[in-house]
């Protein structure tokens, strides 16, 4: 690994966090910057090596942008209504041209070779545009430089290239209206092509993934596949049920997360990114392309709650997938498929995020013991109705099992919600989370069926619910500071202390609530945005510095509308949907400060929280109890 002062003379080229829009096709996601450069694209999947890894580090490490030769006088861009197809319109002092990118949506369900395409397409609205393609691929997260052929175009069209490392191939054609002519020049290890369009003319790329092994896909039809594209988004935007005050930004949340779904699985990603920092050049650098449990409830919920039956389903399947066999084998996260092992190593060779090092790729979370995700699980199992019956009896004896292995651990200490890497601790959302997975369950077997298991303990259960409850209302609240605390006999605030109201461990009245409240209002917020926790203790193992947790901003959003405190909820909701971007999206974490995104983007719990705070200001959603 360079040293970082070598590191720091690297020319680094990717945008900030919010210049970036999100592509996406079903197996894997692209971020587009506002300027026309792809920085990221993992193919074939999300968990792939990245191809374009420009967000990481430099030009060198891979990216494909699309942009007029002449200084750009304007730039404005746009997704499509209800769909992932994104138009950038640049002005020039030559003309105008609108630039428009999308990805296919793949059927999960086709047969043969896995294709997957990124499609651009240029169109001049005035004047004659000189324009310019910079490709340059590089496999193994901009390590692997690829062995480029070409083979003469058909039908008009231009040179097809092919690029080639180990099993990974990506084919680029071209081609454009009434003979314009897009020449491909290699130029530097990459692939140029510049060209003119005049007013009325289009051009389009296909950059194409495939194994291999395979035989190259017939060229499509990119008129078509637009028309195909939109249709699918549409007719998925269509299904959405929320008729509240904030529409737009509802929709382009739940369209996020499609967007992160991996249709083979149902699994949901938390972000399409890696690496992208907590601080500014500093160490909380994590990857986020894979399943996190303690996601699944609010998943479930948003998405149930808009009407996305099919989704919710698919989802659940992934978890009881994912979690099949003992539940003392259950991971805090998992691969799109399941997968179980997630090493977290160090991809030395990119100067990172604006120098922001290490560049971790996995992540080492997957090894913890998070008492938490039980609850999750559990609050996922008993929400969702009851779907395929081949699945009915297994789902209720994984659940039960489930919670008798709750019942044998909850006294242990765990590495929280917040995954820390300072050691174990009796945290309080984990301790509420393990009362939650107890709850449920109960209500679960007092109502309805829970399956075909022989031993279900309920006066255990019930026993142990209410031990839980005691507990922590007597070791996790704090009389100095009026709330309950991160942990057992501690005086630190912990912003997933919000969460009390909603798994109902308290209704939102209770005076230890409000108080709760109030301290982290005026205690753990930067500018009104509110943090996770105090990172500076040093108690969390990691170096000091992060920003605002969007999503816990979101949560004090719903315990301020649940404890009556209506205006100051509406006041911060709109505060908060203002941070969008541009297209709508969110990052992980918001610097205050330097007023700008931080953390891996887009970021699925934003988005789900977004969701559960509109639907909660607009009083179409109250906790359990």
């Amino acid at each position: 690994m360079p040293e970082r002062n070598e590191a720091q003379q690297l020319p680094l080229h990717a945008a900030r966090i919010e210049d970036y829009s999100l592509l996406a096709d079903g197996e894997t996601a692209a971020v587009l910057s506002r300027d026309g450069s792809i920085d990221w694209l993992c193919w074939p999947n999300f968990a792939s090596g990245a191809c374009f890894a420009a967000l990481l580090g430099t030009k060198d490490h891979g990216y494909w942008k699309i942009a007029p030769k002449a200084e750009i006088t304007s730039c404005s861009r746009s997704y499509r209504l209800g769909t992932l197809i994104v138009e950038t319109t640049f002005a020039t002092v030559e003309g105008v041209i609108m630039l428009i990118d999308f990805m296919p949506p793949v059927d999960p369900k086709r047969k043969g070779p896995a294709y997957s395409s990124i499609v651009r397409v240029v169109r001049a609205l005035r004047g004659t545009v000189d324009l310019k393609s910079d490709l340059t691929i590089r496999f193994d997260y901009g390590r692997t430089i690829p062995w480029v052929t070409c083979e003469p175009g058909h039908h008009g069209q231009s040179d097809i290239l092919h690029a080639i490392a180990g099993s990974d191939t990506v084919i680029l054609r071209s081609g454009a209206t009434n003979g314009v002519t897009l020449p491909n020049k290699g130029k530097d290890l990459s692939t140029v092509t510049e060209f003119s369009l005049p007013e009325g003319e289009t051009a389009w790329f296909i950059l194409t993934y495939l194994s291999a092994f395979a035989d190259a896909p017939p060229p499509i039809d990119v008129e078509r596949e637009l028309q195909r594209t939109e249709s699918f988004w549409k007719d998925w935007s269509s299904v959405n049920t929320y008729r509240g005050a904030y529409t737009a930004i509802v929709e382009r949340s739940l369209l996020t997360l499609k967007a992160l779904t991996y249709a083979r699985s149902g699994g949901i990603v938390a972000a399409p990114t890696a690496s992208l920092p907590e601080k500014i050049g500093g160490e909380r650098n994590w990857d986020y392309r894979f399943c996190w449990l303690r996601d699944t409830s609010f998943t479930l919920l948003v998405l149930l709650g808009a009407g996305y039956q099919e989704e919710a389903r698919a989802w659940r399947l992934w978890l009881l997938r994912a979690i099949a066999g003992s539940p003392s084998q259950i991971q805090t996260m998992y691969g799109i498929n399941g997968d179980r092992q997630i090493p977290e190593w160090n991809a030395s060779w990119l100067p990172g995020y604006e120098h922001s090092r290490p560049v971790n790729i996995g992540n080492g979370a997957v090894d913890q013991f998070q008492l938490d995700v039980f609850g999750e699980v559990a609050a996922a199992l008993s929400r969702m109705p009851q779907a395929e019956d081949d699945l009915r009896i297994p789902a209720g004896a994984l659940h039960a099992r489930l919670t008798d292995h709750v019942c044998d651990i909850w006294r242990e200490p765990d590495d929280g919600i917040w995954e820390t890497r300072g050691g174990r601790k009796h945290f309080t959302y984990s301790k509420v989370s393990a009362w939650a997975a107890l709850d449920r369950a109960i209500k679960l077997a007092e109502h309805a069926d829970i399956g075909d298991y022989p031993d279900v303990d309920l006066p255990r259960w019930r026993s142990l619910r209410d031990e839980i409850h005691a507990e922590v209302c007597e070791r996790a609240f704090s009389k100095k500071l009026n709330s309950f605390t991160q942990s057992y006999d501690s005086e630190e605030l912990d912003a997933s202390c919000l969460r009390l109201v909603m798994v109902g461990f308290l209704p939102p009245e209770d005076p230890r609530m409000i108080g709760t409240v109030e301290a982290i209002e005026k205690n753990l917020t930067s500018d009104g945005f509110v943090l996770r926790y105090r990172t500076e203790t040093g108690e969390d193992g990691l170096p000091a510095g992060e920003g605002a947790f969007l999503a816990c901003s979101f949560w004090l959003v719903s315990n301020l509308h649940l404890i009556g405190r209506k205006d100051d909820a509406k006041a911060l909701f709109e505060r908060l949907i203002a941070l969008a971007n541009d297209v709508g999206l969110l990052s992980e974490e918001y610097d205050p400060q330097a007023k700008r995104m931080l953390g891996n983007f887009p970021q699925a719990l934003s988005h789900i929280a977004l969701v559960h705070a509109a639907v909660t200001i607009a009083d179409q959603w109250k906790p359990q109890h």
